[in-house]
């Protein structure tokens, strides 16, 4: 058989099983959805969000890219935090990276990849400002570790500092951004400690004062 059409029947087989154990499943899931969170996270299909965190489709909002990047200029992502916020009322925004990130370690290095190059550099920008505690560490592996911290860190930054969450935490909407690392190799989160849920939390200059 095709691949392709391999996916088809596999697809047939999990709707019966699904089915089969919850035949109102599908009922359920069609309704209008109404998840309380909005998970921007990387695009490695090693990186699942809802089965990560045992909710079920239709409980969280995903959006994702390489290495779970938030660009202020991405009108992608900005559409997806404005309709998660402001429509759907999302309570919770988790960034969730992961350790062993190609996107990350690759933006470590000096080879060029083509057209992706200019997506990593926003990338190459965190290494930039975090250059002297990154290159005092000599493992290479805890040196790419940390470079995936922190790449959530800025990116829980980059979330805060958009309009959209500003003027919800303004207009006195629950809503908290989180920052995760997923571990390959054991499946779990860490929380990164950095969970951040009105605008007296973040830096004054990017604080934009009644901003639409």
């Amino acid at each position: 058989m095709p691949v392709i059409k391999q996916l088809f029947k596999q697809n047939e087989e999990w709707a019966a099983r699904t089915s089969d154990a919850d035949p109102e499943f599908f009922d359920n899931l069609s309704e209008q959805q109404s998840p309380e969170y909005l998970w921007i996270g990387c695009s490695d299909s090693r990186v699942p969000a809802n089965q990560i965190v045992g909710l079920l489709p239709g409980e969280v909002f995903v959006h994702r890219n390489i290495a779970n990047v938030v660009v202020h200029t991405d009108l992608n992502c900005l559409s997806v935090i404005q309709y998660a916020v402001e429509v759907l009322k999302v309570k919770h925004i988790m960034v969730v990276g992961h350790y062993g990130c190609g996107g990350v370690k690759a933006a470590m290095g000096n080879e060029s990849f083509g057209l992706i190059d200019n997506w990593l550099r926003h990338i190459k920008d965190v290494y930039r400002a975090h250059k002297a505690r990154i290159e005092a560490i000599e493992d290479t592996d805890k040196r790419f570790n940390l470079m995936c911290e922190l790449n959530v860190r800025e990116q829980v930054a980059n979330v805060c500092h958009t309009t959209i969450v500003q003027n919800a935490w303004r207009s006195g909407q629950e809503l908290s951004v989180h920052g995760w690392i997923y571990g390959l190799d054991n499946g779990l989160i860490r929380d990164m400690k950095v969970t951040v849920s009105g605008v007296d939390d973040i830096s004054r200059i990017y604080s934009m004062d009644g901003a639409e």
